[in-house]
């Protein structure tokens, strides 16, 4: 019986491990969405584990009379789909803010507001130091003009290292 019960933890064990991930542990690039997540983003992946990793993404937006920033942060964890293709799902939230130059007089359309957000996706590790993923974002915004659920669907292309 003890022989059995080794015998049923070591291949347990070779299970969990051969679907272990084998990401690198940072990645910079660009997430480039639609105007919900602030259109382009610059992003960061820094790992946490062997099937954990942290991302954060600032986007920035300036244009003829308004500008506005946008940071998230997710904790994402990876699964293994297939020979490079990983796919994963996070949970996380941010901050944002914008304003605009052009209003009326005693007129004030400038706000902070919080977000809670999540996170899915699939992604596919080249041969060489290259990840490209497509992801979709759901936001909850909690805010004066964003305190409703936006959507984000992004291609992010980042350089591992």
């Amino acid at each position: 019986m003890k022989k059995l019960f080794l015998l049923s933890l070591t291949v347990l064990g070779f299970a969990i491990t051969s679907n272990a991930q084998d990401f690198s542990e940072n990645a910079i690039g660009l997430r480039l969405g639609d105007s919900d997540g602030f259109g382009a983003e610059i992003s960061y992946q820094r790992a946490l584990g062997s099937d954990t990793r942290l991302e954060l993404d600032l986007g920035l937006r300036s244009g003829n009379g308004y500008d506005g920033f946008k940071l998230a942060a997710l904790h994402q964890w990876v699964w293994l789909l297939d020979g490079n293709f990983n796919w994963f799902a996070g949970v996380g939230g941010g901050i944002g803010s914008y304003s605009f130059d052009n209003v009326p007089a005693g007129f004030d359309d400038s706000e902070t507001f919080i977000f809670a957000a999540g996170d899915i996706g699939i992604e596919y590790n080249f041969d060489i130091p290259l990840v490209i993923s497509i992801d979709a974002r759901p936001e909850f915004g909690f805010g004066d003009y964003r305190d409703d659920l936006d959507f984000d669907i992004a291609l992010g292309i980042r350089y591992q290292f």
